[in-house]
């Protein structure tokens, strides 16, 4: 039984729940309602915890408001995609509740998972049932109704996991997408993950532990310093390769907490990752050797870096301008077309690949512009994209393009003798007026008018729907621009992707001229992944 929870408590547990998610990152992905490359829920769920837990780690917060304000704040700059976003403003509301408690009981519990739930809901445009929204709130109703019969937080945290799974069976009646697919949705199961860690640590008191090292990639701190003034002085890294007597590695991460601050280690089957700012390496080396061998050992002073990066940095600073932009893309062709056409820093990212609300928001800050607009280029990182505007002090204005020629068309809308507001309305305007699609390969099984159709098959998508199947990328680019094109249309730009040779271009300019002759056609090396072939239509 537990009736009251500290600090130390609620990190744990959320260091469990998060770990748990992580654990099962790729399933996540799989659970993806399209059968095309874009299942990144997992990865975007991972990274948004892995950022709240790497400010646990570094931080001792000694209240369960302390805690819960550093993983609402961390999980918010550290968001990716709606799956994320959405994620952090749970724990947002979550930490409205509790942030004036130094510790928590279960009504607590049970209300600030219910103003989580509010505030996750208010930060959808259009809420829907039969996602993560849904899960929670079922969820939150359950904690409260414990509360009538018990005062354990194990309880009401168990009725809420039981709650939670339940609600998560049922979404594929609620949204037909899913039930054709034959999955339950992702955003749900990573939140069902996250609460089943959370009350497995509270039972047991053993947190969860990593058992991969898919996110290894993201838990490696940043070692830019801002404050000269450090207190711990050596960055320490190395590898542990597991004796077969090696001493257990949960211990050796409690002894060498106490010595250092943005410590990450991470338990990989035979080896085990070590990060750690500590005034004595000597010491975390020494508790390591127990373990096994060191290799790939690196100490740096970290005062020494900082004085030179300062010598480094101190550069004249260009007059700021009125407007700028930063755009999000993924491939050199497609990097470079931006760049070409004046956006002042592209982002990488798109499908599967999601840049974070800080990703976002470095990119903003480092834009010489009193206003930057951002072009996302990708549905999925909207929602990130617009956490940005109460995170810095420009003004920040997210134009909601959903694929890369939205993003180019808008910026080609822009007048730099036009003011701010009249540019909005005429990039508006063009991103509403171009038509786009997109020819990739499915990961998995699926059915186009009642066929069904094996993994790794051709597909192309127009209007967010599958409209063609083929064996070869190019013959289903010109099944699908067929339905597009029409008798208005005087402009056919197509992207090509990676895996398309640029002996391509040539046919690909030669077939489609002949076939719409009254269109200029205009081919671009795109080098985008997963997409062979990216267009628009004007």
């Amino acid at each position: 039984m537990l009736f009251t929870a500290d600090s130390e408590t609620l990190c744990r547990a959320f260091l469990s729940g998060a770990n748990k998610l992580c654990n099962n990152k790729l399933i996540l992905n799989d659970l993806n309602v399209f059968p095309v490359p874009d299942g990144d829920t997992g990865s975007n769920m991972s990274m948004t915890v892995t950022a709240a837990c790497k400010d646990l780690l570094k931080n001792n917060y000694n209240t369960v408001g302390k805690v819960m304000n550093g993983i609402a704040s961390a999980s918010l700059r550290g968001a990716r995609g709606n799956s994320g976003v959405i994620l952090s403003q749970l724990f947002r509301g979550m930490a409205r509740r509790l942030s004036d408690l130094s510790t928590a009981d279960a009504r607590d519990i049970a209300e600030c998972l219910k103003e989580g739930v509010s505030a996750a809901y208010k930060a959808v445009m259009k809420p829907m049932e039969g996602t993560v929204l849904s899960v929670s709130r079922d969820a939150a109703d359950a904690a409260l109704k414990a509360l009538e019969t018990s005062g354990d937080i194990v309880v009401v945290l168990s009725a809420a996991v039981s709650a939670s799974q339940e609600s998560l069976a049922r979404t594929p009646e609620l949204l037909p997408q899913l039930k054709q697919a034959g999955v339950v949705d992702s955003g749900g199961q990573g939140l069902v993950y996250l609460l089943e860690g959370a009350l497995s640590y509270l039972e047991t008191g053993e947190v969860v532990e990593l058992s991969g090292s898919e996110v290894s990639v993201n838990t490696t701190l940043d070692k830019k310093l801002i404050d000269a003034n450090i207190k711990f002085i050596y960055c320490t890294e190395f590898l542990i390769n597991k004796s077969a007597q090696s001493a257990p590695v949960g211990l050796f991460r409690d002894r060498i907490s106490k010595k250092g601050d943005c410590m990450v280690v991470i338990d990989d089957d035979d080896i085990v990752k070590v990060h750690i700012h500590t005034n004595n390496p000597g010491y975390v080396m020494q508790e390591a050797v127990k373990i096994g061998e060191l290799v790939n050992i690196k100490i740096d002073n970290m005062k020494y870096q900082h004085n030179e990066r300062i010598n480094a940095e101190t550069q004249p600073q260009e007059p700021e301008k009125e407007i700028g932009f930063a755009a999000v893309a993924a491939g050199s062709g497609l990097e470079n077309i931006f760049s070409d056409m004046g956006v002042d820093k592209v982002i990488e990212g798109g499908q599967t690949m999601n840049p974070s609300t800080d990703d976002i928001l470095s990119a903003v800050n480092s834009v010489n512009a009193k206003t930057v607009v951002v072009l996302p280029n990708n549905k999925n990182i909207i929602m990130a994209a617009k956490q940005v505007i109460d995170l810095t002090e420009k003004n920040v204005v997210v134009l909601e393009t959903r694929s890369v020629p939205e993003g180019i068309a808008a910026k080609l809308a822009f007048d730099p003798a036009v003011d701010l507001e009249n540019n909005i309305t005429a990039m508006n305007s063009a991103i509403s007026n171009i038509k786009t699609g997109m020819v990739t390969y499915s990961v998995r099984n699926f059915t186009f008018q009642d066929t069904e159709y094996p993994e790794n098959k051709i597909i192309g998508l127009a209007g967010g729907e599958i409209k063609a199947v083929g064996d070869d990328s190019f013959s289903v680019l010109q099944e699908l621009l067929g339905q597009v094109v029409n008798d208005d249309s005087d402009i056919i730009s197509v992207y090509y992707g990676g895996n398309v040779t640029a002996d391509k271009k040539e046919q690909i300019e030669d077939v489609l001229e002949e076939k719409y002759e009254d269109c200029d056609v205009l081919v671009y090396e795109g080098g985008q992944p997963l997409y062979d072939y990216i267009f628009s239509v004007e």
